[in-house]
């Protein structure tokens, strides 16, 4: 093999390992309270601003993707921030409902 180049089987093994990491972090952030991840997710913008989004783990079209954070456009301020998912449970009632009319753009 010559030098700087990979095997098939290496890149499928490096595809199949990013693929468990993602499935892994998302079943223990939806077993932490983290519920909407793998879908609709409500967020928090550093302006405060509660919002819904859909929210794929290795997956953005529309953000920026920083680990946890997300750089990507706040529909609620109209502006360009780093969002964090929230977990539900944490909401009041008033908080959840109005995160759930602020949705932003429907694709991941």
């Amino acid at each position: 093999m010559a030098h700087g180049t990979s095997s098939p089987a290496s890149k499928w093994a490096v595809r199949a390992v990013v693929v468990v990491v993602l499935v892994v972090g998302t079943l223990v952030a939806r077993r932490r309270g983290y519920s909407g991840l793998g879908g609709n997710t409500v967020v928090r913008c550093r302006d405060g601003h509660l919002f819904t989004t859909i929210w794929i783990p290795g997956a953005s079209l529309k953000a920026v993707r920083l680990g946890w954070v997300r750089l990507q456009r706040c529909p609620v301020g109209k502006h360009w921030t780093f969002v964090v998912p929230v977990r539900v449970a944490d909401l009041t009632v008033e908080e959840r409902r109005t995160a759930a009319e602020r949705l932003d753009v429907r694709i991941p």
